[in-house]
């Protein structure tokens, strides 16, 4: 059977960012549809974003595009530009290596549900352009800029 039993995923919630730069997304939940589905080649979540939650610090990546649509509810989308609306229906793109930091934010007083995709590139290093943190290719953990992990 290919159907995957939505129900039956595990939720990933919070984050693995280091205080203090988690607290806004702590709240966030997470569904890995691709991990449920076997898929190794690109990603799959469905994110939940309570009023008031983040879905990242803002952030782009070195190697690996990224897609999100918006099943329900109403998100900010904050980049480098400024910041723009997202509804149900509506979606963004980000291409890889492209240095402009993205996130959502839920300034609405409902639940948002937004799919996302994305490429999983061993090579990817993310880089957080508001504060002073990036990813290295191959850590599973955070740095600062000068390259004293965060721990």
């Amino acid at each position: 059977m290919k159907k995957i039993d939505i129900a039956a995923v595990p939720a990933r919630r919070g984050t693995a960012y280091p205080a203090p730069y988690d607290a806004p997304c702590q709240a966030r939940e997470r569904l890995p549809l691709g991990d449920a589905g076997g898929l190794s080649q690109f990603g799959i979540n469905l994110l939940t974003l309570a009023p008031g939650v983040w879905s990242s610090q803002r952030h782009w990546h070195s190697h690996e595009d990224e897609f999100v649509f918006v099943l329900e509810g109403e998100a900010t989308l904050v980049t480098g530009a400024g910041e723009e609306i997202l509804r149900a229906g509506d979606c963004a793109a980000f291409k890889a290596g492209e240095p402009d930091g993205h996130h959502l934010v839920n300034r609405s007083d409902r639940p948002v549900k937004v799919l996302e995709i994305g490429t999983r590139d061993a090579s990817d290093g993310c880089d957080y352009p508001d504060i002073d943190m990036v990813s290295r290719p191959g850590d599973d953990f955070y740095c600062r800029r000068d390259g004293t992990p965060y721990r």
